[in-house]
């Protein structure tokens, strides 16, 4: 009776760990770009993993990450400035204000808007959230524009796409 029940103590963890290998198997984030016509801004909303952004910037500063703390807040910021932007057709990077986060257990959301501006047509847009860090990462943008839905695909090896068809 005995190894019966180790057998299956054995076969639970093997089984839990195995869940928990397998839980979290691929890498992807949304951002969703929209202009809001209230305000004239133009909205960006990245939907983050949370314990992938968690452990991209564990990684660089080699301790928790807490984002109610100052410092960790700004290089959050600081890491999603350089690998997201928008770039006019005269290779002038968009003003895009921080506006802030909201965190739950599963993901993390950044709110960006740029003021009274709508993203050109001809404009080139940069995401390479998390590639620089995971292999497998896939970032899915969708932008809002004119009634219709474009939706552009990033990787690691694809950083810039043309918003122009």
């Amino acid at each position: 009776m005995r190894t019966g029940i180790r057998n299956f103590i054995a076969t639970a963890v093997l089984i839990s760990f195995s869940t928990a290998v397998f839980a979290h198997r691929f890498h992807a984030a949304i951002t969703d770009v929209s202009m809001n016509p209230r305000t004239g801004n133009t909205e960006i909303i990245h939907t983050l993993m949370t314990h992938d952004i968690e452990a991209l910037l564990e990684n660089i500063v080699q301790h928790p990450i807490n984002f109610n703390d100052a410092d960790d807040l700004a290089l959050l910021r600081q890491y999603v400035e350089k690998q997201f932007f928008i770039e006019t057709k005269n290779q002038q990077r968009m003003k895009l204000n921080w506006v802030g986060i909201q965190l739950d257990p599963d993901s993390l959301l950044i709110f960006q808007e740029a003021e009274q501006q709508g993203i050109a047509p001809e404009s080139i847009m940069h995401n390479a959230l998390l590639t620089d860090f995971l292999a497998d990462q896939i970032n899915t943008t969708n932008l809002h524009h004119d009634g219709k839905l474009s939706t552009l695909i990033f990787d690691r090896t694809v950083h810039e796409r043309a918003l122009a068809n």
